[in-house]
């Protein structure tokens, strides 16, 4: 028989390893995988829910890798987790991940976070201008 999330966030949100707390920071960051904003809370924890979303860059650099778990599986490592690659070019794949969130009923109140980091994960896969190309302009 599986706890609740509630009670399972109760026991955990003070102390865990995946914590990081800083001097003169209130909300405590959060290393745990799963976890969309590395924010220490429940909504986006990904040790406490049954259904949970990563957006990580894809192996080979190119797009973004959505990671989401099977609330059926939970106690089932090697089943529960569903990787998607999209990698069509940023404004394509985040309308296609906004239609995957949306067509597998998949955890509303994450999908803006979602979209936030998979446009940061792009972001960073952008080849920076190099100082000597604006010199010569």
């Amino acid at each position: 028989m599986s706890t609740s999330s509630h009670l399972n966030w109760l026991i955990i949100r003070n102390h865990n390893s995946f914590m990081l707390k800083k001097r003169d920071v209130k909300k405590p960051f959060s290393t745990e995988p799963n976890n969309l904003t590395n924010l220490s809370s429940y909504r986006y924890s990904g040790l406490v829910h049954k259904k949970t979303i990563a957006v990580v860059p894809a192996s080979d650099k190119k797009g973004f890798t959505v990671i989401t778990k099977k609330g059926k599986y939970q106690n089932r490592p090697s089943k529960n987790s569903v990787s998607v690659t999209f990698k069509a070019g940023p404004r394509r794949s985040l309308k296609k991940l906004r239609k995957y969130l949306l067509h597998n009923k998949y955890r509303y109140d994450l999908k803006q976070a979602a979209l936030r980091r998979a446009s940061a994960v792009l972001r960073s896969q952008k080849p920076r201008a190099s100082k000597k190309a604006k010199k010569a302009e």
